[in-house]
């Protein structure tokens, strides 16, 4: 499938604003994508994902796999039709990330992946054709290749060897896909921290001509700084008319910087994660909604935002829900969390049209961070 991506704008370090288009219409960039790991964002209404401004969403093939299972998913008739989802595209990662954090044992050959269940302990083999397989029967609209997504940190022989062995796995993965006709298909970067290594993985991988492509194995256990060099070391090799996807960031600082660096897609479980916990994303950093000074603060958590939380509802109310464990006050903070992160992409989208980017960084920056630390 043809996402026909377009830059509309790209400033003189790199900062992209862009648009794609789907089935499900025209979708601009940057943006942030919600994670709903098992065919649901945790405890949210799609039609609550929509009023949040969320345009698309991302769904986890080695939990579907799992449960309920791809033919299940397949016979409700996709992934849309199985979750309701009928307000824009889903994408589905490829499984790899939870067999290297999750599933233990492992055994990494050329086939494949062989590893336990962590939900039952049952024996599996994960191949690059079996995640395409799973992916084509999930009927998202976005699949991803398949790929070793490596500890943090490992050897430059081993990373060598990994990233080898993700190339090849993504050639059969792109040769796996019978739904190139409905299913755009991204290929992932790979090589750590070491720069020719994540160098030779974005130009091999581009010579495959995927429909976009991820920066994969970053926010693994690295420092800030390194984070930044790992995206900068595989943006400046990769296609300039493709989408550019940075995984599992969603730190509002590291989606700036992302940007900054030619990253058009993120994705993240932070905002519901958070919430679940009791805190709130804002402009002056994160909010503790637990804290005893919100027992009678009776004002939204942001006052200029516009989601049905901060509408409808005071502080004082979301914490009473928080601290009597009430479901409710979690879902409440996470369409607060996720409307501040689309509010945040739509902030980033605007700046780079004024060309100020760099500038609106700092002043989020010391708002969110510097300032909140010297309360």
């Amino acid at each position: 499938m043809d996402l026909k991506f377009k830059v509309l704008k790209e400033t003189s370090y790199g900062a992209r604003l862009g648009e794609f288009k789907t089935k499900w219409g025209n979708h601009k960039t940057p943006m942030f994508m919600p994670v709903g790991t098992q065919a649901t964002v945790k405890t949210l209404s799609p039609e609550e994902l929509r009023d949040a401004h969320s345009d698309i969403i991302l769904a986890n093939t080695y939990h579907l796999w799992l449960r309920p299972g791809e033919d299940i998913v397949d016979h409700a008739g996709g992934l849309h039709e199985f979750m309701n989802y009928k307000t824009g595209p889903i994408l589905t990662d490829c499984g790899g990330f939870q067999v290297f954090s999750l599933a233990k044992p492992k055994d990494i050959s050329e086939e494949g992946v062989k590893f336990k269940s962590h939900i039952d302990g049952t024996d599996l083999l994960l191949t690059p054709e079996k995640s395409i397989e799973i992916q084509n029967k999930l009927g998202s609209d976005i699949i991803m290749s398949f790929d070793e997504c490596p500890p943090y940190p490992v050897t430059h022989d081993y990373m060598k060897d990994s990233v080898e062995r993700t190339l090849r796995w993504a050639k059969r993965s792109m040769d796996a896909n019978k739904k190139r006709d409905t299913q755009a298909q991204f290929g992932i970067v790979q090589g750590g921290e070491f720069e020719d290594l994540r160098k030779w993985s974005a130009i091999e991988t581009a010579k495959l001509d995927f429909d976009g492509y991820s920066v994969g194995g970053v926010s693994v256990g690295e420092s800030p700084e390194t984070k930044l060099k790992m995206i900068e070391y595989a943006t400046k090799y990769l296609p300039k008319d493709k989408i550019r996807y940075l995984m599992g960031v969603g730190e509002p600082i590291d989606l700036i910087d992302g940007v900054i660096r030619g990253i058009d897609i993120f994705d993240c479980v932070s905002p519901t994660r958070l919430a679940r916990h009791g805190n709130a994303l804002t402009l002056d950093g994160r909010m503790n909604i637990r804290n005893h000074k919100y027992m009678e603060d009776f004002t939204p958590i942001e006052s200029d935002c516009d989601c049905y939380a901060c509408k409808n509802f005071t502080k004082s109310y979301i914490r009473h829900l928080i601290v009597a464990e009430e479901s409710f006050g979690q879902r409440l903070i996470s369409i607060h969390n996720i409307r501040f992160l689309t509010r945040l992409m739509e902030s980033i989208r605007e700046h780079i049209e004024s060309d100020d980017l760099k500038e609106f960084r700092e002043e989020f920056y010391n708002r969110y961070y510097v300032k909140k630390s010297t309360k």
